[in-house]
């Protein structure tokens, strides 16, 4: 994965307009600048069962786009937004990219090629119907984004090991460093330290943590300008009225910890070559009930 999902950083942003007095309308016009993208939800196969379970707890699909555009090309960030406003949870779980799915209408394949075979529509579906869940909504970004938005946070504080130090450019010591927009992107990016793609999934989880710590940090006043900038790089189904709905529960839930996780886990999962393709394989029942033990409780 090449680049840290910012989609929840825009809601985060966003939150100035629910403080705020009178601001309503401004919430609607600051919202407004998020690109709105249509998709048919009576075809994600949304599970009824969990649905009917578990209907009050929202999942959105999260997808990082490698893509001149933004909008074609493979998901290579996937990661499910869970808002938990029942158990009073926020949850960030990532997939990872290689994982071998069955892509409706195309067979098994690598799970981040169904957004290039489908667009998001397909991409969710494939999470549905693999996971059994319940997702009918994505926000999207393209990772060329990131850089200019850390940067505009003034940078974040990511602790650096001595192995990761000759992949982050201007970096010579370990410990707590604060990196900016190209050096975030960087560290997101190393591919052959120890650990492999489970160790990069989790320094996507890292990066996008330390922007929800600075967001943390920052003044109330500072919000406005800061979702005017961001705001923009999103693409999602979601509505501007959903939109609200959503920025209040998240609104509810941020003074607590951003949890994470990411499946198939390392006891889970096993790299293996399919006609000279590196898949990421796993019994899809043991990686679901997992899935669904954390997403849900």
């Amino acid at each position: 994965m090449k680049k840290i999902i910012l989609w929840i950083l825009g809601i985060l942003l966003s939150l100035t307009v629910i403080t705020v007095g009178g601001a309503f309308f401004y919430a609607k016009h600051m919202i407004g600048k998020v690109e709105q993208v249509e998709i048919n939800k009576e075809d994600l196969s949304v599970n009824e069962e969990t649905e009917e379970k578990y209907g009050d707890i929202r999942n959105i699909a999260l997808y990082g786009i490698d893509a001149e555009d933004g909008k074609t090309g493979r998901s290579d960030s996937i990661m499910i937004l869970t808002v938990d406003t029942k158990n009073k949870k926020l949850k960030l779980t990532s997939i990872m990219r290689d994982s071998y799915v069955n892509i409706p209408g195309h067979g098994y394949d690598k799970i981040n090629h169904a957004y290039s075979f489908g667009g998001p529509e397909l991409a969710i579906r494939t999470l549905n119907e693999n996971f059994d869940l319940n997702i009918k909504e994505f926000m999207a970004v393209n990772f060329t984004s990131m850089p200019a938005i850390i940067d505009k946070l003034g940078g974040i504080n990511i602790d650096i090991t001595s192995e990761e130090i000759q992949y982050i450019p201007g970096i010579t010591s370990t410990g707590t460093q604060k990196l900016t927009g190209e050096q975030a992107l960087a560290y997101a990016r190393i591919r052959y330290a120890t650990g492999g793609d489970y160790k990069r999934t989790e320094r996507h989880r890292t990066v996008l943590n330390a922007i929800f710590n600075e967001m943390k940090s920052k003044s109330i006043s500072e919000y406005p300008s800061l979702a005017s900038e961001f705001l923009p790089y999103i693409r999602t189904n979601i509505s501007s009225n959903e939109m609200l709905s959503l920025i209040g529960d998240i609104g509810t839930l941020m003074s607590g910890n951003l949890e994470q996780n990411r499946f198939p886990t390392d006891e889970q999962g096993q790299g293996k070559m399919i006609d000279g393709v590196y898949y990421m394989t796993f019994d899809i029942e043991e990686v679901k009930n997992s899935l669904h033990q954390y997403i849900f409780q």
